[in-house]
């Protein structure tokens, strides 16, 4: 068994009372050095003299010599410590601190029944920890997950990225924190991802369709953040991380706290950032035959600031726990100007001027959610609620200039959007005999979205979803385990009409002209219904596990699929919806062996995907206003991939790892029929090594990681996609564990140093991609961690 290893550390004064003439007390008490908090069941031993800690961590020991005695305080899971009475100078009472540590215990035998969900569940899962989070953490949640093999992001900026699974994203990936799917204004391909990565302890990723579990938009697979343990009874603790950048100037800091009495306990957390334009590995670049020129290899207009706060009340028993969030996310980007179409050459603001500036473009956005989650166990069911709100608010301001009959706009407020969603998350789980787990649930949702702005791209619409579902984890054996199960959906899209704000010239029939104000939307309202399936097997053997399954899922199409029509300057293109699309479907099936032993591991999962109706938006030969006209279709897909990692430790220090990624897709059908997919991700391979120093001076437990990815070419695209040289870039880092407080628990370091050789390199699923930006240069970051 292996515990966490921190350092020890021991005060304590001397005192002492004589209660007889022939004997004397010694009374102390056991506390956790990191949290303050009492040690139940310290064994303290002395010669002929023990005693065990009470539930307050005291304890009381008489001795009848009255002589200078020594004490051994131990508990698994804590280094052990010494103290010595003198009875001539024994305090009133003695205060022991330990420390938590790794402890190897040999021929353990554990009686009982353990489970691993992981192994015992058909769907491919993979589990991110804290550590992982903490040693990987980048300037996005979903930058700091793409190192997982077949997850990838598309990034927008030093400081946003979108989840992408196995080359699917956008409404395509469902992320859920806390039970409550995260709603915002997620179809857009320069719209980020509102969650304050800090102080996140645990995420479960489900790569595959999951609409059964979590219903439409979990077509592609899931990000699920899990909630934070709950801590010890009458235990405070907290955490202060502290972050820099060179690349970008990234000053941040967080601020962690948790606290609880007996039933009752918070957790909160404040976060800052504030970041300058990034610098890449060029001093040019060419958009639409155009050449802007980088000062100091500055990405203009890339700074931004982030603010965020969030608090949780939790009440907890036996029987019952509840918890309370409360969060909000802020935050100002801007976005490098060229990007936004051409008008930046006549424009009179000076990029150059201050990295620190965010001018125009930029957007801010901020996302206030509350949700509470309810846990009730009656013995023979165990029920669990969700409830949801969300407010996300996002404005995209621009320079104000004419485009075709579009005068001069008023204001910068190029769009404004504003999207309240409701959530309801009822399930039942029970045992019906100790093979059957049964659980059974609905799922309510309700959205309204509102728009403002001069620039029109989609309507205001309105959302309502439901959906019942139950299945079945049916144990064969310890071995074998089946999980089956299906779910009914049903949704509502009610979009609002809309038009310009400004007249534009048409061409009547009799080749007269009217100046009229163009209709870009109609009231129109759709529903769509499904059904979603999935049916798996697991097998367990020796040191390896099977998996097999087979999923059928969906996804209801969007508001901007369906009923876009405008300018998206942000993409210098015209969009058009298409009220005419049908949800989409997928089969996939689902494979995975995982070979686990002491000192290697070996895991691989190959898929198999067929869409009968993929939406994606399709580029025409038509124009309108000298943009050309994208337009949202249908056609039968293809797709086949999957991800292999390997890890092994070569000697007692050094371990080694290497995964590789590859989706292959193909349309069958439609305009594109032949063609990939847009934003498909090419073939990539990371190999790492982490070697565990000895320890020195202050650094405890130092390790150095070094990460070397090799991604190949991206040459198969869909026009008018432009292929992608292949890239390798190598990374490294070091992190320790400082003893430099006294009675505290270690404050974790991190070094790390990206793109170590400064290596000019293109994302494919980047979204600077689309106008040849390539990837940040060299950047060294500091990350420092200090609990108390």
């Amino acid at each position: 068994m292996l515990y966490k290893m921190l350092s020890i550390c021991l005060f304590f004064c001397a005192y002492s009372t004589a209660y007889a003439q022939n004997s004397y007390k010694i009374k102390g008490i056991v506390l956790d050095a990191n949290t303050l908090q009492p040690i139940e069941g310290a064994n303290i031993i002395g010669d002929h003299l023990f005693a065990v800690s009470s539930s307050k961590g005291e304890f009381t020991i008489e001795d009848n010599k009255k002589q200078t005695s020594s004490f051994t305080v131990s508990h698994v899971g804590y280094t052990t410590n010494e103290f010595i009475v003198t009875p001539k100078n024994t305090p009133e009472r003695i205060k022991i601190y330990l420390k938590e540590t790794s402890t190897v215990l040999n021929e353990v035998k554990v009686v009982g029944t353990y489970h691993n969900k992981d192994k015992e569940t058909p769907m491919v899962t993979k589990t991110v920890t804290k550590k992982f989070l903490n040693n990987n953490r980048e300037n996005s949640l979903m930058q700091t997950l793409s190192k997982i093999p077949g997850i990838s992001t598309i990034n927008i900026g030093s400081g946003q990225s979108k989840p992408v699974i196995r080359g699917l994203g956008f409404n395509r990936v469902a992320v859920v924190q806390n039970g409550i799917k995260h709603e915002a204004q997620q179809w857009g391909n320069d719209h980020g991802l509102e969650i304050d990565q800090q102080g996140i302890e645990n995420i479960q990723i489900i790569k595959g369709p999951a609409s059964l579990l979590f219903g439409s938009d979990a077509i592609a697979g899931v990000v699920h953040i899990q909630p934070n343990k709950v801590p010890l009874q009458n235990s405070f603790n907290g955490e202060v991380n502290i972050l820099g950048e060179s690349n970008n100037d990234l000053l941040g800091i967080s601020v962690g706290l948790t606290s609880r009495k007996e039933k009752w306990f918070y957790r909160t957390r404040l976060t800052y950032r504030d970041y300058a334009d990034y610098k890449v590995p060029t001093t040019k670049i060419n958009y639409e035959n155009y050449v802007f020129e980088l000062h100091n290899n500055n990405l203009r207009n890339t700074a931004g600031r982030e603010a965020n706060a969030s608090v949780s009340i939790v009440y907890v028993n036996n029987n019952i726990k509840t918890e309370t969030l409360f969060s909000n996310v802020n935050a100002k980007n801007g976005f490098f100007a060229n990007a936004h179409g051409l008008e930046v050459r006549t424009s009179q603001i000076d990029y150059d001027a201050y990295n620190r500036d965010i001018d125009l473009p930029y957007h801010n956005v901020n996302h206030f959610k509350i949700s509470n989650n309810t846990t009730v166990n009656t013995g023979n069911h165990i029920f669990h609620f969700d409830f949801g709100f969300q407010n996300n608010k996002r404005e995209e301001h621009s320079e104000p200039i004419p485009h075709g009959y579009m005068p001069k706009p008023p204001n910068t407020k190029e769009r404004v959007f504003t999207k309240n969603t409701y959530s309801l998350n009822a399930r039942d789980a029970f045992n019906i005999n100790n093979k059957h787990n049964v659980v059974v649930g609905v799922n309510l949702e309700h959205q309204k979205n509102t728009i403002g702005g001069w620039g029109f791209l989609i309507p205001e619409y309105s959302r309502f979803t439901a959906g019942a579902f139950g299945y079945n984890q049916y144990k064969i054996n310890e071995n074998w385990h089946i999980l089956a199960g299906a779910r009914y959906d049903y949704g509502l899209l009610k979009t609002s009409a809309y038009n310009d704000w400004f007249r534009s010239t048409v061409k009547n029939d009799d080749d007269t002209t009217s100046q009229i104000y163009l209709q870009r939307a109609k009231n129109k309202t759709l529903d769509f219904k499904n059904i979603s399936a999935s049916f798996g097997v697991s097998h367990t053997k020796n040191n390896t596990t099977y998996k097999v399954n087979l999923g059928k899922s969906f996804r209801m199409p969007l508001a901007n699929e369906l009923a876009s029509d405008g300018v998206n300057y942000h993409m210098y293109r015209f969009e058009k919806g298409n009220l005419d699309l049908k949800p989409e479907v997928a089969y996939q099936l689902d494979l995975e062996i995982n070979h686990t032993k002491k000192q290697f591991s070996l895991s691989v999962s190959p898929f198999l995907n067929l869409f009968e109706n993929y939406i994606y938006l399709n580029p025409t030969s038509n124009y309108f206003e000298t943009l050309q006209i994208y337009e949202y279709t249908q056609s039968k897909v293809f797709r086949v991939g999957g991800e292999l990692s390997a890890s092994t430790t070569v000697i007692k220090n050094l371990e080694l790892s290497a995964s590789a990624e590859y989706v292959y897709s193909r349309q069958t059908s439609g305009l594109k029929k032949d063609f990939t997919l847009p934003f498909s991700p090419p073939l990539s391979g990371l190999f790492s090594a982490s070697y565990k120093i000895k320890d020195f001076s202050i650094f405890k437990s130092p390790a150095i990681n070094v990460d070397y990815r090799i991604t190949a070419a991206q040459e198969d695209i869909v026009p008018p996609e432009q292929t992608t040289d292949g890239y390798n870039v190598l990374h490294m880092s070091f992190t320790s564990k400082l003893n430099i407080f006294k009675n505290s628990a270690p404050v974790d370091f991190r070094l790390k140093l990206n793109n170590v050789l400064n290596t000019t390199y293109y994302n494919h699923t980047s979204f600077y991609r689309l106008i040849d930006v390539p990837e940040a240069g060299r950047n060294i970051s500091v990350s420092v961690t200090i609990p108390f």
